[in-house]
């Protein structure tokens, strides 16, 4: 039996990826390697049961821990999640970012040199290129340049050279997927649509940014588990692979769509000071791994959209935990941090 070891699989994405391919492969024994932060939760992989699947609490920032890890346990495929990934939270803490996505990765990708893997592949974003302004007709492809603006897409755009340098020096076997916005179960509910969702079903105010016409591409999160899973198998070794899907919608459209499925006022819409270096707009070229790998977006997004909506407003007793008092103090220093004096969600 292979062994593939998912790092950070008690996240949003990562649990999802876990259970997709739990569900597929029989053949795979899972090692679920998170350090349970505050948005790594068990509860999103309830009821998954042991065969096949090994939880291990560790952080991948800790060289020690991740050596012994790969020492034990050989694995023969490395699916990397593990991340802080929270743009307002960066403006609080660039530290930890550096030091989890950057150091982070390197300790992964060193383990993979000295207990040689199949396969690292490593979940990226597409926030790396940049922005775009809002009627630039071009999108990013896998040759755009990385120009990132803040704390997170930086840190990101690092991990992802020393991906690289990992594969061009030592001969890594490596591939990178760079993705647009994930939506759907088990987000942290910091996050834009669970926040808006659960703020919604608790008639609080939803806190929109003041550009709230900047745009997103939009992909569920069941797509972007499949396209991994294609990469992982079947993409080239030191490739990488934008995964989008051109749906666009602005936060402005979001929070619309979230109020009218959940039967809610306007005028729980609350206008806030921007995010500093707030990008505008991200769009990804994906036809490489549509014409490589013959992989497309499955979901609707409006079909998508309302399923999620009503997930978060039928599992309560999921999020009212994760939104307690160190929730709301949290974003009260984020929004004082802008100047933002009411800034209580």
């Amino acid at each position: 039996m292979k062994t593939i070891l998912v790092t950070g699989g008690c996240g949003f994405i990562g649990s999802n990826f876990i259970r997709y391919i739990h569900e597929k492969y029989d053949d795979l024994l899972i090692l679920n390697f998170d350090a349970l932060t505050y948005c790594g939760n068990l509860e999103n992989l309830e009821g998954l049961g042991n065969k096949n699947y090994l939880f291990i609490k560790g952080d991948i920032s800790d060289e020690k821990c991740v050596l012994e890890l790969f020492e034990k346990y050989k694995p023969d495929y490395v699916v990397n999640f593990a991340a802080e990934s929270h743009n307002d939270r960066a403006v609080l803490d660039p530290q930890i970012f550096l030091k989890t996505n950057v150091i982070g990765t390197q300790n992964l990708l060193e383990a993979c040199r000295k207990f040689p893997v199949k396969r690292f592949h490593h979940i990226s974003t597409c926030e790396v290129y940049g922005d775009l302004a809002l009627n630039d007709p071009n999108t990013f492809s896998e040759n755009s340049p990385y120009l990132p603006r803040t704390p997170y897409n930086s840190s990101k755009a690092a991990a992802d050279h020393v991906v690289m340098a990992y594969y061009h020096t030592f001969n890594v076997p490596v591939t990178i997927s760079n993705c647009a916005n994930n939506y759907g179960r088990y987000q942290y509910p910091e996050k834009l649509i669970p926040l808006f969702v659960t703020n919604a079903l608790e008639d609080k105010s939803l806190p929109l940014f003041k550009s709230s016409q900047n745009m997103r591409e939009w992909i569920h999160v069941l797509d972007h588990c499949e396209a991994i899973d294609l990469i992982l198998f079947n993409g080239k070794v030191g490739e990488k692979y934008n995964v989008g899907t051109g749906v666009e919608k602005s936060v402005e459209q979001i929070t619309e769509i979230i109020l009218k499925v959940l039967n809610k006022p306007t005028t729980l819409k609350k206008y806030v000071a921007d995010r500093p270096s707030h990008d505008r707009r991200y769009v990804l070229n994906w036809i490489k791994i549509k014409t490589e790998l013959g992989w497309r977006p499955k979901f609707d997004f409006e079909d998508g959209m309302k399923e999620t909506i009503l997930w978060y407003k039928e599992n309560p007793q999921w999020w009212k935990r994760l939104k307690g008092s160190n929730f709301n103090e949290y974003y009260e220093k984020y929004y004082s941090r802008l100047g933002l004096k009411d800034g209580k969600v």
